[in-house]
């Protein structure tokens, strides 16, 4: 076996819970993303020899699942990374907090998810997202913000 596939192996046994966590956003569920994380992982390993090394590996192992989720979600379709529309799965838990992300704009509530539910740093975050370090620090700033002011208007916030 050759090194990107054992890093690759690697990186599914110690961090399949935060894969799970963050996909669950897109596809709704934990069962639904458990699959998506599999055959996300099985496309990586599959397709290895077109990582290129620049980047971290789990930056672009995250791209591929977060487009395994999106072709579950919508196969007969092509989606894109912008028309991610994250989600809570268990919102029951704190109604105004799930208001409050849900009223964010989908690209800045993926960004939330991938950082505080899959505890993702930015380079990863950026790098799946194929964006800039800044341009995710920037948007979680804005996110803070804005989930702020909401769950100051709501009262929510002690």
């Amino acid at each position: 076996m050759d090194e990107t596939a054992v890093a690759i192996e690697r990186l599914y046994q110690e961090r399949y819970t935060r894969f799970r966590n963050g996909i669950a956003t897109v596809t709704g569920s934990y069962d639904t993303a458990h699959d998506a994380v599999q055959e996300g992982f099985a496309r990586a390993l599959g397709s290895r020899r077109q990582y290129s090394g620049r980047g971290s590996l789990e930056g672009w192992v995250w791209r591929i699942v977060l487009r395994t989720a999106l072709e579950q979600r919508r196969p007969e379709a092509k989606v894109s990374l912008e028309e991610v529309e994250p989600v809570f799965v268990e919102p029951e838990r704190d109604f105004a907090l799930a208001a409050a992300v849900r009223a964010l704009p989908s690209r800045r509530r993926l960004i939330v998810f991938l950082r505080y539910f899959a505890d993702l740093p930015y380079r990863t975050i950026a790098e799946a997202l194929a964006i800039d370090e800044g341009t995710v620090a920037a948007t979680l700033a804005q996110a803070k913000n804005a989930l702020a002011e909401s769950l100051d208007r709501e009262g929510a916030r002690p």
